[in-house]
């Protein structure tokens, strides 16, 4: 093990200060985040001190992401998690699944219907609850892993292209022809978890065609600068701008920090078939740290012309825990000085000016100072990419913090 001085061994990947430090956050975080629960069904969304914000209105992934994560904090060994859990399972199938057409509505308010969209986005979410759900032992994950693939499989993926396609109406009559890398990255996600959870060859090869195409296609003909945006036919569609958090235009150097990750979880799964992984995850990331870190101010743009230049300037949290949990796999496959560099700087940047010392969760944005600010989210919209910043360093496996968790929480 390597000697660090005190202060820098708060930050430093693998030293027993920073695997403390880790822990803590992580109990802080899921100590705030109980407070998500209603008394009847499903989740408050919460403000910054911890108080459920003046909306009853329930978004798909807002109860699958906190689904999600109280299943790996369960893993982790905390006893606090059940409940929510729990109320998360149920509300996905009593509430969000569609009886009469199939299928999951994308938001409702309390018990009735306030967005019928069928969005992929929220689809692979909704596997990634029921998998995450499986591993930590839930009674009714299998149901729900069902019936969200037989949904997936029957109207989203497209076999001639070995990707998903993205939105519905919800009598499942297209609105759009848009095809994007969002929801085949999520897909990814939650393909890998489910084959964890299930040993199904079947999610493997889906996750392993998306990846084809997103990566290893598009990536290395790109510069390793990813595109967001696809014709029907899956062509690059560099004109489009839409909702400029969810589909902006250019490129999104948080997502080459996702797809790096999945791309290194894929090989350690499929039983690290070769040599080249390692090296094409890198290029992805180290691509996306270069053009993206802001060397005036620190924190990532959060999108980039196709050149590499800053479009989007605004400084979000998820980007910096998407790039803390890909460094990470890569800290636990050698002992990379640059790496390392980036790890550190990156927990100092975020212990500063987005962990909450106080409520205890993350704040999503801050303003040019490194301040808190409000522009695109009211209070703390979730757990789901902090957590995993706290939890994929204290895991063993490479790149996935499902069943190999161990209980590092229960100390």
């Amino acid at each position: 093990m390597k000697t660090v001085t005190s202060d820098a061994a708060q930050f430093s990947f693998g030293v027993p200060e920073h695997r403390a430090r880790l822990a803590k956050d992580a109990k802080d975080q899921f100590d705030f985040f109980n407070a998500s629960l209603r008394p009847d069904a499903g989740f408050y969304v919460l403000g910054y001190d911890g108080s459920p914000l003046n909306s009853s209105v329930q978004e798909l992934h807002t109860t699958t992401r906190l689904t999600h994560s109280f299943a790996l904090g369960k893993l982790a060994g905390l006893s606090q998690c059940d409940t929510l859990i729990d109320q998360g399972m149920s509300y996905l199938w009593e509430f969000h699944r569609d009886r009469e057409h199939g299928g999951y509505l994308w938001a409702l308010d309390g018990k009735n219907i306030h967005d019928d969209r069928k969005l992929a986005y929220g689809h692979a979410f909704v596997l990634l609850a029921g998998a995450s759900a499986k591993l930590a032992g839930h009674p009714d994950a299998d149901r729900l892993i069902e019936d969200v693939t037989s949904t997936l499989d029957s109207h989203y993926w497209e076999d001639d292209h070995g990707l998903f396609s993205d939105e519905y109406n919800r009598n499942w009559t297209p609105f759009s022809t848009y095809r994007g890398m969002n929801a085949n990255m999520h897909g990814v996600e939650a393909l890998l978890t489910a084959y964890e959870a299930t040993g199904r060859e079947a999610y493997l090869q889906k996750a392993k065609r998306i990846l084809d195409f997103l990566v290893y296609k598009n990536g290395a003909s790109e510069n390793w600068r990813l595109p967001e945006h696809y014709t029907e036919n899956w062509q690059i569609d560099r004109s489009y701008s839409g909702n400029p958090m969810f589909r902006p235009a250019g490129t999104t150097p948080g997502h080459s920090f996702e797809l790096g990750r999945l791309l290194l979880q894929y090989w350690d799964l499929s039983g690290r078939p070769d040599g080249t992984s390692i090296q094409t995850a890198w290029s992805l990331v180290e691509r996306a740290l270069t053009d993206a870190w802001d060397n005036e101010r620190g924190g990532f743009f959060y999108t980039l012309n196709f050149d590499g230049t800053p479009a989007i300037r605004d400084r979000y949290w998820w980007p910096v825990t998407e790039a803390i949990g890909v460094l990470a796999a890569f800290l636990k496959l050698g002992d990379n000085a640059e790496q390392h560099q980036w790890y550190s700087r990156l927990w100092q940047f975020a212990d500063a000016h987005y962990i909450d010392h106080t409520h205890g969760g993350w704040f999503p944005e801050i303003d040019e100072n490194g301040q808190p600010t409000v522009t695109q989210f009211m209070g703390k919209p979730d757990i789901y990419h902090s957590i995993q910043a706290a939890l994929f360093p204290l895991s063993t496996r490479l790149s996935h913090i499902g069943k190999d968790l161990n209980g590092v929480l229960s100390a």
